[in-house]
């Protein structure tokens, strides 16, 4: 069950700043960039949230059910910012570069300019350590 997990927190997004608050088009923009990145989509829920004030959109939570894991992105326009989860399982084969490819692909859409990423190696538990 080993796999690899991905985060990115972004801030100060400059592009694509309609995509935080229209779950349609960051529904679509996701799968695409799924595809492309050579993950299996298998199923998708996008939500819009209402804003905080009348009149206005909020921001979205999207879930992408991948056959290798999963992607998942919240964003909140008010804030100019985004956090994006990717997890990969690397049980018949090593999908890490294809993770990474995802969600570098996913902050190059909204440039922002603060960025923090972090990796977590999943699977540890129950995995077979063999004496030297």
């Amino acid at each position: 069950m080993q796999g690899l997990h991905l985060t990115a927190d972004i801030a100060g997004c400059n592009t694509n700043l309609k995509l935080m608050t229209d779950a349609k088009s960051l529904r679509r923009k996701c799968l695409e960039l799924v595809d492309k990145s050579g993950l299996t989509a298998v199923s998708e829920v996008f939500h819009a949230f209402p804003g905080l004030h009348e009149g206005e959109c909020g921001g979205v939570t999207g879930t992408v059910l991948l056959a290798e894991s999963h992607l998942a992105l919240h964003t909140w326009p008010e804030l100019g910012a985004i956090t994006f989860d990717v997890y990969v399982c690397n049980f018949s084969m090593d999908n890490s570069g294809k993770a990474a490819t995802l969600l570098e692909s996913l902050i190059k859409l909204f440039q922002p300019t603060d960025i923090v990423r972090n990796q977590l190696t999943r699977g540890e538990v129950g995995a077979v350590v063999t004496a030297a």
